[in-house]
């Protein structure tokens, strides 16, 4: 048997998936791997196999075993996703509701507003401009803000905490984060108990049978999923964009491409590759395309292979603003599907839709060879984004 393949696996260009990866998805698609903690885990690749493993109860987000190999994820995730686990299905019920697309269309014109404001303060700079800063950074920001009800005074404050909690390479500054990022969520909530609003959390508090306890970890976790990714998605997809002209340009040619360029860059977006894929643990024997995972074992589901599985997309390294994406797995699948999607979705459209229009010239200012991507946080992203025009 071969040796385990070591992670992180190297990026060797930023908007291609890493060789090696591309090497094991092509040789079969299950494989061993070791973690960067050195644990051996299995390294799931293909697209049928991660998709039915996502909604599989055999598996769980929670380490069944202390001291079982473990995964390099925060301290905020581990926290989280842990606590949550055993009322999964309640709590998402209880946010649903606020994800509905009237109140997303009730909120998009906000998010077009804020992204305007952005824009026009970019277009008064003297370029080259870091994108990822100019708009990228500070539009999730803003409208986590406006969404759930926390003080604009406050943006910058909980921007760092999520910052500091989603570390991957310091997990006594991933717990510092987390303690933080709590502490402010519960001085939130019971201000809201006190002077609820028309904002989410006002509304969350006062959904029956409710305790604090969950208003505060669902108010962390909606600040963490709601800025930290979107923030990541924003400068990979419009790097995306730029370092695919004819694709923008289709984009600015008919706009009603918008939504389905959005998913393609969804599908394409390459998050920080350091820990293989989403972690789950196996909570009993099974069997995955005839490879045998044994209870307790740490398998990662690797989305990013599985949205670049020539079995589901043809040709799936090409940017297609036209492809029909209905198999991507980048919200995840079945009873764990992110529900927080549409308030991505709309942020991504409008902001890259604005962008396209505002700027039809824009381009890089240097090359993609120097572009970085985040290796210190669990949602990746870019370090910056140079743009002129």
């Amino acid at each position: 048997m071969n040796a385990p393949a070591q992670l992180p696996f190297e990026q060797t260009h930023l908007l291609h998936v890493a060789p090696l990866l591309r090497t094991l998805q092509s040789q079969g698609t299950v494989h061993r791997v070791r973690t960067p903690e050195g644990d051996e885990a299995w390294l799931v690749t293909g697209h049928a196999q991660v998709q039915q493993l996502l909604d599989d109860d055999r598996l769980s987000r929670s380490n069944p075993e202390p001291g079982a190999a473990r995964d390099s994820g925060s301290a905020l995730l581990d926290s989280l996703l842990g606590s949550f686990a055993n009322d999964h299905a309640r709590l998402r019920s209880l946010l649903e509701p606020h994800f509905s697309p009237e109140r997303m269309l009730g909120l998009r014109s906000h998010v077009e507003t804020l992204t305007e404001q952005l824009l026009d303060e970019m277009a008064g700079q003297t370029p080259p401009v870091d994108l990822r800063l100019a708009l990228a950074l500070p539009l999730p920001i803003l409208v986590m803000c406006e969404w759930l009800g926390v003080p604009h005074q406050d943006k910058d404050q909980f921007g760092m905490w999520t910052q500091d909690a989603a570390n991957v390479r310091d997990r006594v500054r991933s717990k510092q984060g987390m303690a933080e990022l709590f502490g402010y969520c519960q001085q939130l909530v019971a201000h809201k108990r006190q002077n609820p609003g028309a904002d989410v959390i006002s509304r969350i508090c006062a959904t029956e049978g409710i305790n604090d306890k969950e208003v505060v970890g669902l108010t962390a976790l909606l600040l963490f999923g709601g800025y930290e990714t979107t923030v990541a998605r924003i400068g990979t997809g419009a790097l995306l964009l730029l370092a695919n002209p004819e694709q923008r340009q289709a984009l600015l040619d008919d706009p009603s491409l918008i939504p389905s360029g959005v998913e393609e860059i969804l599908r394409m977006s390459m998050p920080n590759p350091h820990n293989g894929g989403m972690p789950r643990y196996a909570l009993t024997d099974l069997e995955i395309d005839g490879t045998t995972i044994r209870a307790g074992d740490l398998v990662l589901l690797n989305i990013i292979a599985a949205n670049h599985d020539q079995a589901v997309f043809t040709d799936p390294e090409r940017v297609d603003v036209t492809r029909q994406t209905a198999g991507s797995l980048t919200f995840g699948h079945g009873t764990h599907y992110c529900v927080g999607a549409p308030l991505a979705r709309m942020q991504l459209q409008v902001a890259l839709a604005r962008l396209v229009a505002r700027f039809p010239t824009m381009r890089l200012a240097v090359d993609v060879k120097e572009l970085k991507l985040r290796h210190d946080t669990l949602l990746g992203g870019l370090v910056e984004l140079p743009v002129t025009w």
